[in-house]
């Protein structure tokens, strides 16, 4: 069974960082593909930051350089630091796993990150 669990969500002040973890048990890394997403209330979900084989990144326009994606395929586990936060950062992130050939597709649960003004 395929498992994604988030942690490290929480209140931060704007100005400040998190760092959020995602441990995938089940499945190995490998060369496949992970990425952060965020949903806001009402909206749909939205493309955070995504990394690739060979540790390509990807970043949605709003990181503007504040965010970094990492993997660490010997601990399974994906990390997404965050700074400089705003108060639009504030959602429900979620990690997600999907194999390199779209045949496999996994989500987290999802982390509450607030961020107060």
């Amino acid at each position: 069974q395929v498992r994604l669990v988030e942690s490290g969500g929480g209140l931060v002040q704007a100005g400040g960082s998190l760092r959020l973890s995602c441990e995938v048990s089940g499945i190995g890394l490998g060369f496949n593909v992970m990425a952060w997403y965020r949903q806001h209330p009402g909206k749909e979900r939205e493309l955070v930051a995504g990394i690739f084989p060979g540790r390509v990144t990807k970043y949605g326009e709003f990181v503007e350089g504040r965010f970094t994606i990492s993997r660490d395929n010997a601990v399974n586990t994906v990390y997404l630091e965050m700074n400089s936060m705003k108060p639009e950062d504030t959602a429900v992130y979620y990690c997600n796993f999907r194999s390199i050939d779209n045949s496999e597709d996994y989500w987290g649960q999802g982390t509450q990150v607030t961020v107060s003004s």
